[in-house]
């Protein structure tokens, strides 16, 4: 196997477990880990019911508790691995955050960002979709399913 779908892998399996903390919170079943030189610096899950706020999304957590980890506000050299595809809000913070790669498991092709265009990410962001897509997807399913 590629050592970086390796390494992907075991980075999105630390994502899914945030998404499975939404999950089991009742809040949609997103999460996110950002890493830098090789550690985990940051890893987040939705909140937006627990807080009452829309704009509390597993990146938007998840970029915030960066940067302060990161004592700065741009986070150059670091990849965001989020479970789904981030919507067009999350994809501007990234974007103005200045990360470097973004990797996400399951495409939206509701609300991800791709859908308005390759122009919403930072010119320089790199981006991997599908590593661990089957899981991430299972977990957006199985939760929907739950909802009815």
């Amino acid at each position: 196997m590629d050592t970086n779908l390796q390494t992907d892998e075991k980075y999105m399996r630390l994502a899914i477990i945030e998404a499975q903390k939404a999950f089991d919170s009742d809040e949609v079943p997103i999460g996110a880990v950002i890493v830098a030189g090789g550690r985990v610096i940051a890893r987040g899950h939705n909140l937006v019911e627990t807080l009452t706020d829309v704009t509390a999304h597993a990146e938007m957590q998840t970029i915030t508790a960066a940067a302060s980890a990161a004592g700065g506000k741009y986070l150059q050299n670091c990849t965001l691995y989020v479970t789904v595809e981030p919507c067009v809000m999350c994809a501007g913070a990234i974007a103005w955050s200045q990360i470097s790669r973004v990797v996400y498991g399951a495409a939206d092709a509701k609300r991800g960002y791709s859908r308005f265009g390759n122009g919403v990410l930072h010119p320089r962001t790199e981006v991997t979709c599908g590593v661990l897509a089957t899981e991430c997807e299972k977990l957006m399913t199985d939760f929907f399913a739950k909802l009815r």
